[in-house]
């Protein structure tokens, strides 16, 4: 859809202002985004600051009266700000509806560009946003899921890297997911296990703390993790042993996805194709090596195969040799 260059419409200039992605982002735009990051930080402290209110009876029955009576015109207020900030939100959804065209330009038809906008991450989360008003009247609080706006401090931040870092991440624990979900396993066997044993040896010395294996768990998960709380813990001479023992497997079992991530990170750096020259900076004609083991093997270099050059970024073929 294609818009004048002499002059715009209103919705182009709507869209220019509260979309701060184009690379020409003009001064209006950093302040509208600017206004919404603040306006989204004050919601966030909002409603940690209504938890503070204190609604429960404690103290002689004046008091609490009196107390109430002052929390129900705090409450007014919060209710007012909250009320005003989901509408700006409301408006701000709207307006990003309304002007998807202009930020999908290849698709074919408004609609098809609305509903790409609002299936993206960032159309989800600014429904979410919003969502409370559409759960008033079943009485569901859902005012909390305002806090995943704050994912779009990133946007104003143009944290480019670290989107790409994300991305890396997802991959990788898709690519070992398999591995993960084995260690999961053995973690939950060995959780069982223990929680079980520990029931069997404790559980007639210290009913209150292991009254029962689910009961259990949480002390299996302090210990297998080697965080150790403290607040459960064995008496018996057989239970310190046992819970030595777990103490110790556990150190082993929670690195064993700590190492499955660390050699996936490396195998996708290394064979990541965007790892080029759009990504490295350019190697001036001091710092390249023009010695034949450089310009026709890498991987003889290196002693492994790569996909690109690490010197020049250049693709390589099968056999380590610069392809043409």
């Amino acid at each position: 859809m294609s818009v004048p260059t002499n002059k715009k419409s209103l919705r182009r200039h709507i869209f220019d202002v509260i979309d701060l992605d184009q690379e020409d982002s003009s001064m209006p735009a950093m302040i509208f985004e600017t206004a919404i990051t603040i306006l989204i930080i004050l919601s966030i402290l909002a409603i940690i600051a209504e938890s503070f209110i204190n609604y429960r009876y404690e103290g002689n029955l004046v008091d609490w009266i009196e107390r109430s009576q002052q929390n129900k015109i705090i409450s007014h207020y919060f209710s007012l700000f909250e009320n005003t900030t989901l509408i700006i939100f409301t408006a701000e959804f709207s307006l990003r509806l309304l002007t998807a065209d202009f930020k999908y330009p290849e698709e074919k038809s408004f609609g098809a560009a609305a509903w790409r906008f609002f299936k993206s991450s960032g159309g989800l989360i600014d429904f979410l946003a919003i969502s409370p008003f559409l759960f008033q009247l079943a009485h569901v609080d859902f005012r909390f899921l305002r806090a995943l706006k704050i994912s779009r401090l990133l946007r104003v931040l143009k944290l480019s890297s670290l989107t790409r870092s994300i991305v890396i991440v997802g991959d990788v624990f898709i690519d070992k997911r398999n591995e993960l979900g084995i260690t999961l396993f053995v973690t939950f066997v060995m959780l069982l296990v223990s929680s079980t044993l520990m029931w069997y040896v404790e559980g007639n010395v210290q009913p209150k703390a292991f009254p029962n294996i689910i009961a259990t768990f949480w002390w299996a998960i302090a210990t297998l993790t080697t965080v150790g709380y403290g607040d459960v813990f064995p008496i018996t001479s057989a239970g310190k042993l046992l819970s030595g023992v777990i103490a110790i497997l556990g150190i082993g079992i929670v690195a064993l996805p700590a190492g499955i991530l660390s050699s996936a990170f490396i195998e996708r750096l290394e064979r990541d194709p965007n790892m080029s020259l759009d990504d490295q900076p350019q190697p001036t004609q001091a710092n390249k090596t023009t010695t034949p083991e450089t310009t026709t093997s890498c991987s003889q270099q290196f002693g492994q195969k790569f996909k690109f050059c690490p010197y020049c970024g250049q693709s390589l073929d099968e056999d380590g040799q610069h392809s043409a």
